[in-house]
């Protein structure tokens, strides 16, 4: 317990001097973590020996993680700050406040009731605004980091979006309550991370049978055309020999 309260005292000292810093790091480990947890999860799905060379542990796949949660937490950071101020969750407006010995005037002791409108307006826009570019800038970014060229990127989206997104609002919106409800803002980034390593799992297990559908169709086009150039190359040949007879 001590020692979770001062990793927390340390996380909310690097936010409040480094915000941007601080949220790329946490994102970007969290995320990896997700793709570390997600390879160890495929390898036991497939039953593969530890020997093998299919069971070899991806260290490029897990980086291609980190930079994008890297890359993506600040922005996400930015996102939720601006969620803050334009849904206001609490509210003193009509709220009686009692004068204090100054002759000021306090706020009640009791905080103000939450807006379960501005809370639902919150997750809305999460979810309909930030979700799907969301997804769209992890499809993208990792098609490039991959190598993928553009018609293979286009093919992924294609596969990949709808079923991705309606996941998405299968699991999402009750976690977006819960941490616009009770998590205080410069956590919230952390939290979605922290929930989001099961999703880390299902996209990363998701983008994995993509590519392996991908490098499968590459490998039988690139077969096609090797065995049509064999044919051109032999056919020649077969022509000279009947000029011979």
């Amino acid at each position: 317990m001590a020692a979770a309260l001062t990793l927390a005292r340390a996380y909310q000292h690097s936010f409040d001097t480094h915000p941007n810093i601080t949220l790329s790091v946490a994102g970007g480990c969290l995320n990896a973590l997700g793709d570390f947890v997600a390879q160890v999860a495929e390898g036991t799905i497939r039953g593969d020996d530890k020997s093998s060379a299919n069971n070899k542990y991806d260290f490029t796949r897990t980086f291609r993680f980190f930079v994008f949660g890297a890359t993506l937490s600040p922005f996400l950071g930015r996102w939720n700050g601006f969620l803050e101020s334009r849904f206001p969750l609490h509210s003193f407006k009509g709220v009686t406040r009692r004068p204090n010995a100054a002759g000021g005037l306090v706020r009640p002791e009791a905080p103000p009731k939450v807006s379960f409108p501005a809370l639902a307006k919150r997750v809305a826009a999460d979810q309909l605004f930030m979700a799907p570019i969301g997804i769209v800038l992890f499809i993208g970014s990792m098609g490039m980091m991959e190598g993928r060229s553009r018609s293979q990127i286009k093919q992924k989206y294609r596969d990949l979006f709808g079923d991705a997104l309606l996941a998405n609002w299968k699991v999402w919106p009750l976690a977006q309550m819960v941490n616009f409800r009770y998590v205080p803002l410069p956590y919230r980034v952390p939290f979605n991370q922290c929930c989001g390593v099961l999703w880390t799992l299902y996209l990363s297990m998701l983008n994995s049978r993509e590519d392996a559908m991908l490098d499968n169709q590459v490998a039988h086009d690139e077969k096609l055309l090797h065995d049509r150039d064999r044919r051109e190359a032999m056919h020649p040949v077969h022509q000279g020999s009947q000029h011979a007879l």
